[in-house]
Parts: C-alpha cells; sequence; structure tokens
C-alpha cells in the first residue's frame, strides 16, 4: 500500500476535495451505486447526493463493489433530485445532467473551469434521468457512442464522466530533459 501512495482513511477525510459531487437518480442496483463510491473515492470528489429510491449505506451490495469507500465519501440523501438541486445551486454548483437529449454538450468538447463547482447527475439505469429533473439543470452532457449501442451502464457512463471532469482540472505533465 506504500508503495502505492495510497491514503488512509484519516488521510482522505482530511485531503482536499475536488468540488464535483455525482448525484445518483432512482438507481436500483445498488452495485452500481457502490461502483459510484468507488469511482468518487478514487477522484477524491467532494460527495455524492443520493435521491428517490436509489439505496444508501449501509448495504451490502453497496459495500460489496465500494470496498469500503462507502466510509470515505461524504454523501447525503434526499427524496427527490429537485431537493439535491435546490441544495446544490443554493451553494453555487452548476448542475448537469449526464443525459442523451436535444441539444446536449458533448463530453469531449465540454470545457470545466478549474475552480467551477459541479455536479453531475446520473439516472435510472431503464429510464434515465428524468425530464422534470432536466428541465432543472444547467444544461446536459452526452458521451458519445459510436456503436450499435446508445447506452451505458450507470457506474460505466460515472467513470468516463467523473474521469472527464477531473482529468480536465489537472494541470498538463510536463517532461523534463
Amino acid at each position: 500500500m506504500d508503495e502505492l501512495n495510497r491514503k488512509s482513511v484519516d488521510e482522505f477525510k482530511r485531503a482536499e476535495k475536488t468540488p464535483v459531487i455525482a448525484v445518483l437518480e432512482n438507481i436500483r442496483s445498488a452495485y452500481n451505486v457502490g461502483s459510484v463510491f468507488r469511482t468518487a473515492d478514487a477522484f477524491l470528489l467532494e460527495g455524492i447526493y443520493l435521491t428517490g429510491y436509489t439505496a444508501q449505506p449501509p448495504h451490502k451490495e453497496i459495500r460489496k463493489t465500494a470496498l469500503g469507500a462507502e466510509e470515505t465519501v461524504d454523501w447525503a440523501y434526499f427524496s427527490s433530485a429537485t431537493e439535491a438541486i435546490l441544495e446544490l445551486k443554493s451553494k453555487g454548483y452548476t448542475v448537469y445532467a449526464v443525459e442523451q437529449v436535444k441539444d446536449s454538450f458533448s463530453l469531449e468538447k465540454t470545457v470545466f473551469a478549474a475552480d467551477q463547482k459541479i455536479a453531475m447527475i446520473f439516472g435510472n439505469e431503464v429510464t434515465g434521468v428524468e425530464q422534470s429533473t432536466i428541465l432543472q439543470c444547467d444544461g446536459c452532457i452526452e458521451i458519445p457512442q459510436l456503436g450499435m449501442k446508445h447506452s451505458l451502464n450507470i457506474a460505466t457512463a460515472a467513470g468516463v464522466v467523473l474521469w472527464e471532469v477531473i482529468r480536465s482540472r489537472m494541470q498538463p505533465l510536463t517532461k523534463t530533459t
């Protein structure tokens, strides 16, 4: 673990977090929820908001895929996405739904400012982000998909989108000779 330079739970809790919050709206699979917790831990996200009937820790299926991240990542539960969005906007977050809709922003063309507070809403595995939720967002982000299938598992979509947000904030590495 030392060689991998991994943080302890205390170090993680004290570490400066990236001002990004993943919002999970009505996610059926607790395994998917656990996977997003693990991604949030990997990228030092500020937290996760769980809404609707999304499973909450403690939960054995979340624990199985989160591998302890449900203990490190801050999270909050809201009965509806509307409540979560109101909270986020009151704290200065720009709120995006991750959804394929008319006039969505293609992920690879979207620029996120390093200091911008961002919330990304990920929707139900079958029905996606609710239309009423989309209408409350500042925009929609779409992951380009080139094959026959035009949907990704929620955990995969969260990993792709959250990595792109984090990657765009990182300082480019410069090689010294």
